[in-house]
């Protein structure tokens, strides 16, 4: 497990700083509601005559004057963007930050294989996301009693935005075997534009299996408190994107000439 101690020394930094802002996020949405708890039926009028904005956001079908639907569209987001952020970002530089750096020559010297090397880099890169969303939940309860609301579906919905983090992280570093140096920017690319293709999905109907493609499309705060469960479909389908983007991985980097 040497490689993996120490991949969670080098990406304690990154861990920390991502960590504490979405939970700061997080916490002041949380006790911004009883603030604005008067003032968010009008709100939610407002929205609702906001057309396609309305339903991108799930607006249409959450009442945003509750904590369950202020939570979860306004704390949704923040986990939502700022998780799949941080999952991409480790994710799709594992692999490729060795040769960018020049420590490929020095790790893969020593006397492990490769299989070894992606697995141990693997497992840092999932305990970090799990060490994370266990630090935001645990901030997420303690605030929410804090101001007295509770919301009876709030595991599921960070359960949710844990598998789509999960699912970013495979993707992404599957992609990062493929790479010789970087990647950031494709990363955060690539979470940025599957989180627009979700509010397409929501605001028409003909782009509805976007669903089926985009991670953001199980997250929907909307169909999570309406249904009371995940949808199925769409999880295994974003878990066999992720597995194929670990095998991908491992394909591609066992075979790959290391420069």
């Amino acid at each position: 497990m040497t490689i993996v101690r120490h991949e969670l020394r080098q990406g304690k930094n990154a861990l920390l700083i991502w960590t504490g802002a979405i939970v700061f996020l997080l916490v002041v949405c949380v006790f911004f509601f009883p603030e604005m708890k008067g003032e968010m039926d009008a709100a939610g009028e407002l929205f609702a005559g906001l057309g396609g904005f309305t339903a991108a956001f799930g607006m249409d079908r959450l009442n945003f004057g509750t904590f369950t639907g202020f939570y979860a569209i306004e704390c949704g987001n923040v986990l939502g963007l700022g998780g799949a952020f941080f999952a991409a970002l480790v994710g799709v530089t594992a692999l490729s930050r060795e040769e960018g750096a020049g420590t490929a020559e020095f790790l893969l010297t020593h006397p492990v294989s490769r299989t070894r090397v992606l697995a141990e880099k693997l497992a840092a890169v999932l305990l970090e996301i799990g060490a994370m969303n266990l630090v935001i939940l645990a901030a997420s309860l303690l605030s929410i009693a804090a101001i007295g609301e509770e919301i009876r579906e709030i595991l599921l919905l960070h359960l949710a935005y844990f598998l789509l983090q999960l699912e970013l992280a495979g993707i992404c570093f599957g992609i990062s075997a493929f790479l010789r140096r970087g990647g950031t920017g494709i990363g955060l690319g690539l979470a940025a534009m599957l989180y627009f293709l979700n509010l397409i999905a929501n605001m028409t109907e003909s782009a509805a299996f976007l669903k089926y493609v985009t991670p953001f499309g199980y997250c929907d705060g909307a169909d999570i408190v309406d249904n009371g469960a995940l949808d199925a479909a769409p999880v295994a389908a974003g878990m066999v994107l992720a597995l194929a983007g670990i095998a991908a991985a491992f394909g591609r980097y066992c075979r790959k000439d290391i420069h």
